[in-house]
């Protein structure tokens, strides 16, 4: 197959893609509307305080727009991604797609491709309503700094998810373990609970996971006491290797078959 057909293979799985989690009702809530409402409670709620960061002192409601965005990539890169294959595995979808003569490699860079847009647009979003309604704005010199580790973000939580799906048995279970994997980590992250009120084990634990590097990364890249371009390198080095763990399971365990 040229590279010209597989690259069109490749952008109708992502527009198919698209349009399925547009249509599911639970999928929109939780990857579109949900991070807006986050971002509203929070800065509405802790907004008014002045948090420590490096370099100096920000608004609350600044702050919390990085975190937002962590959620908002781990949401659709990761949680969604994860009760979605794991639901379409158990119900045979995977394996009907796998016996086309359409590559597995588009697939999966179809629904890859599909969070990482996600991703990006409802970061605009975000960011859009920072500014709009809490005067944070982006310092223009970090731009691509913010971009890229969205976009390494969603890469690395892609990967993540398809090993986790990797190991989840059914579909009931996906759920379940996506919370149980995820809620803690955003709260002793810098997600919901600012760094400064955590205590220290509980920040060494949380710098081990991928969660507080995203967050790291992107708030790097937000904050408006950061001199030069702003990418966090030892972050971002983090994530590519849980991106590359993640990817070497997904390649070990993953089925398209159901389990049962």
């Amino acid at each position: 197959m040229s590279a010209t057909n597989e690259s069109a293979l490749v952008w109708h799985q992502t527009r198919y893609d698209v349009k399925a989690l547009l249509r599911n009702r639970q999928s929109r809530f939780f990857t579109l509307a949900l991070p807006v409402l986050f971002l509203v409670v929070f800065a509405s709620v802790f907004g008014h305080r002045t948090l420590a960061v490096l370099g100096g002192g920000i608004h609350g409601s600044v702050y919390y727009v990085p975190g937002i965005i962590t959620y908002a990539i781990v949401a659709a890169a990761f949680a969604n991604l994860v009760i979605s294959v794991t639901a379409q595995r158990e119900s045979g979808v995977l394996k009907r797609r796998r016996a086309t003569p359409v590559p597995a490699r588009v697939l999966i860079a179809g629904r890859s491709l599909t969070a990482v847009a996600v991703g990006l647009v409802t970061s605009a979003v975000i960011l859009g309503i920072g500014w709009a309604a809490y005067g944070a704005s982006i310092p223009a010199a970090t731009a691509p700094a913010l971009a890229v580790s969205v976009i390494v973000g969603a890469i690395t939580f892609c990967c993540l998810g398809y090993a986790v799906a990797a190991l989840v048995r059914d579909a009931d279970a996906a759920q379940p373990v996506t919370l149980a994997l995820i809620l803690p980590l955003f709260f002793i992250s810098g997600v919901f609970v600012p760094t400064q009120q955590l205590p220290g084990w509980l920040l060494q634990v949380g710098n081990v996971f991928p969660i507080r590097h995203l967050q790291n990364a992107l708030l790097t890249a937000y904050n408006p006491h950061t001199s030069g371009a702003g990418f966090a390198a030892t972050d971002l080095a983090v994530l590519g290797g849980w991106a590359l763990a993640g990817l070497a399971i997904a390649l070990w365990r993953f089925r398209w078959v159901p389990n049962r």
